[in-house]
Order: C-alpha cells, then structure tokens, then sequence
C-alpha cells in the first residue's frame, strides 16, 4: 500500500476550503463513518474544515450534492438507478460496503414473513431515504404497495426503535451496513429479531435492477438466528465537478486509512481498492480513478 502523500500538501499552501459530508441519522452506520471520515479530513488535508450533515440519508444526500449543498454523500446503488435520487452530474470515488435491508419486529411477534406485515403498522423508512426507495419496489414486486394493506409510517432509524419498543408499530425496515448499532442493542437484550427476505432478491432484480443480491446476516452481527436479506451496494459519491486533486486525497483517505474508519464503524472493514472500483452504474470521478491506477498491483 502507497504512503500518504496527498496532493493537497503538495507545492504551495492550500486555500482554506469546507467539505460537507452528508450521511443519514446519528445511530446509523453513514453517520459513523462519515463523521469518522471528517475528522480524517480535517486532521490529513491542510486548511480543509469538514461538516457532518444528519440526514435521511440516500435520496437526500444524492439530492444535497445535485443542489450544491454538500460535497459528499453516501447513498445506495438502487437510488440512483431508480431515478429517486434525481442525480445528474453525479460520480463516486468509492464502493464502500454493501447495504443489508432489515425487517425488525419484536422477539415476540408472530411476523415470520414479510407477507405477514399485511394488516400491520409498519415504518417504510423516512421519506428521502433509501430504505425508503428500496421498501416501496419490494412491497410492489410483493403486491403489498396498494392502500390498506399495511399501515405506513414514514419514521427514522431513531424514531422506528422506539416506536417499535413502545409497541407503537408492529415493525421496521431500515437498510445499512453490518451492524446497525440500534438493531443490535435491541437483537441483544433480547427484544427484536431479523426476518428473512432472501427470497424477494431475485424478483426485485428481474423488476428493477441487477445491483440487488443476497448476504447472509451472521448470528454475530445481531446475536439472533442467521437468516439472509437484500443487499445493494453503498457509495461514496461526489459532484462531477469536484476538482481531481480533492477527490484523488478523498479516496486515498478512504483507502489507506481504512483502520480508522473501521475503528468508527465495522462496515468500512470491507473497504479494498480491488472492490472499490466496481460502482456501477455510477462511473468513477477522474480523481479517484487516478488514485486506483496509482495503487494498481
């Protein structure tokens, strides 16, 4: 692996610049590292200050960047293909890790499939999230999406754990990298479990696009039986216009200090450049793929 040398320490002092980085709710893994991420900045990027952006995640983010008003942002795969993102412009300087949807319900509840949330109070995610947009193509391609067949709420990752120890619905989808540290706590102490929704995968594949897979969700990660889920892939995601030097330093940071974020949030374990690379359908910044030619065995 190269040695940080990043360009932006290179040849003259840098101008003072400000980097927001939007990420999704303080308990979930975009806002871990990416906070993780800000303060690698500000430590490793001379005269470059970085703000956290608490958001709803994907779909904001990708709209946030589009509008001008962050830099850079996380989001799922399936939210740009699916057009919910509205993001022209937009490329990535990495595939982070993969983004495991979740179906709590309590330990509890009789809900073993997902048809059994017919007739039930249930969070879709919060609007502008990709929970959200991933939620409303899996209860389409189940026939659940018509009025009445369940009772939506459109809550947060925060506000659906709650509700859900409060009784106040019946269940939750939430998409994230493993382990969701809120799912966990509740998985732990014995008060939630994970339904398998392995078989949806490949009808939302055949309905919607390719990015969707199946992982297992281990008995580590949450402490409850394995089952298997949808997964897409999580990117980090950057305006076209973003200078080359600033997102080759991104994506070296990202890549060669990969201990540090790790360290915030297990999911940055996965980072490689070997799999870093594959972002598709959303291409690579100019930047970024100079740094992944650099570091190429």
């Amino acid at each position: 692996m190269a040695t940080m040398a990043l360009t932006a320490c290179v040849g003259k002092t840098p101008e003072s610049r400000r980097l927001r980085i939007a990420t999704g709710s303080p308990t979930a893994t975009y806002y871990a590292i990416g906070s993780a991420l800000a303060r690698l900045v500000e430590r490793e990027l001379p005269g470059t200050d970085a703000d956290v952006l608490a958001t709803a995640a994907s779909a904001e983010n990708v709209q946030l960047i589009s509008r001008g008003q962050a830099d850079v942002g996380f989001t799922q795969a399936d939210v740009l293909v699916s057009g919910a993102g509205s993001a022209p412009g937009i490329v990535a300087l990495a595939r982070v890790y993969d983004d495991l949807l979740h179906l709590v319900v309590r330990a509890d509840s009789p809900i073993n499939t997902l048809e059994d949330l017919k007739d039930k109070t249930v969070s879709v995610g919060a609007h502008g999230s990709g929970t959200a947009v991933t939620v409303g193509r899996l209860l389409a391609v189940a026939e659940m999406s018509g009025g009445g067949v369940i009772d939506r709420r459109e809550l947060n990752l925060d506000d659906s754990l709650r509700a859900l120890a409060a009784y106040g619905i019946d269940a939750f989808f939430f998409s994230g990298g493993l382990p969701v540290a809120g799912i966990k706590q509740l998985s732990t102490q014995g008060r939630a479990r994970i339904i398998d929704l392995s078989k949806w995968a490949g009808p939302l594949r055949h309905a919607f696009s390719e990015v969707y897979v199946v992982r297992n969700v281990p008995v580590s990660a949450y402490q409850t039986p394995p089952v298997a889920t949808i997964a897409n892939p999580n990117l980090l995601v950057v305006a076209a216009s973003m200078p080359d030097d600033l997102a080759s330093d991104l994506t070296q940071l990202l890549m060669e200090r990969r201990d540090v974020l790790a360290a915030a949030h297990p999911a940055a374990e996965r980072l490689d450049p070997r799999s870093a690379i594959a972002t598709l359908p959303v291409p690579l910044h100019p930047g970024a793929a100079r740094y992944y030619q650099g570091v190429k065995p």
